[in-house]
């Protein structure tokens, strides 16, 4: 890790969290280079990392091993263009984490170059996150091996074998978050509804969570942990018995298509060549 030079392609919060959990695992600031077009960011990147940062791309990616491509969609191509002239074949590996851009675009804009795709999720911006990859199968072990050291340095890690995966990993792990997020909401709305102060509802509701969270990390078996905490005849059966007869499967199975159907469609809008 010490000895890996680094580019990134944009500076906001993912690039951000990337940087942060690179810092932590040992490698150097000097190591890390950022292509950021706005100054503040420029700024704000040096002062908070002391890493160096540059407005013309072709000058972050310079000489690096690995290049994150971590702009907006709809900024992607403009971005290719400003470097595919500049970077040498063989060069370095990409790894992109924009959303909805599919390898067939990236490799039209910026060829010849092992490429990686990824799709973290927002828990990596406390260094929790969950991570999904995919790569061709032209991509040799060691460009995959570079692309998920560095995305270990804010969470887990999984490889998927089909492209099109992504779009179903976007919307368990990507969106799941905000589905948990608004189960807590409403367990301290129904908190409220029973004569909790708000304070102390939302308390209990995400403390939960997070409690919830950590048991499911210490032992991952979801089923045996929910039979865990309802014993039969309980409180919890009682409230487990309504969700299910509510369709609580069924929603959460229509949800997730529903989002994995969007992410495709993006990614139809997003990432043609």
């Amino acid at each position: 890790m010490r000895n890996l030079k680094i580019g990134f392609i944009g500076g906001g919060n993912m690039a951000r969290a990337l940087i942060r959990g690179l810092l932590d695992h040992g490698l150097p600031a000097g190591q890390i280079r950022v292509g950021e077009p706005l100054p503040a960011g420029r700024e704000e990147l040096q002062r908070l990392f002391g890493i160096a940062t540059f407005a013309d791309n072709a000058t972050a990616a310079a000489g690096v091993q690995l290049l994150v491509l971590a702009v907006k969609p709809q900024q992607l191509a403009a971005a290719a263009a400003s470097l595919s002239a500049v970077l040498p074949r063989p060069g370095p590996v990409l790894l992109s984490i924009v959303g909805g851009v599919r390898t067939a675009a990236l490799r039209t804009w910026l060829p010849g170059l092992p490429l990686v795709r990824a799709m973290p999720n927002r828990a990596a911006l406390v260094g929790a996150g969950i991570t999904a990859l995919y790569a061709t199968a032209d991509v040799d072990r060691e460009a995959r091996a570079l692309a998920e050291q560095v995305l270990t340095a804010t969470g887990r890690c999984v490889w998927v074998g089909e492209e099109a995966l992504l779009d179903v990993v976007t919307a368990v792990s990507g969106s799941g978050p905000a589905y948990f997020f608004l189960l807590a909401e409403q367990l301290a709305a129904a908190g409220r509804a029973r004569g909790l102060d708000a304070a102390t509802a939302q308390l209990l509701a995400t403390e939960t969570l997070i409690g919830a969270g950590q048991l499911a990390h210490a032992d991952p078996n979801l089923a045996e942990q929910r039979a865990a905490v309802a014993s039969k005849g309980g409180t919890t059966e009682a409230a487990l018995r309504v969700l299910h007869d509510g369709g609580l499967a069924a929603l959460i199975d229509a949800a997730v298509a529903a989002a994995a159907r969007r992410s495709a469609e993006l990614a139809d809008e997003f990432g043609s060549p």
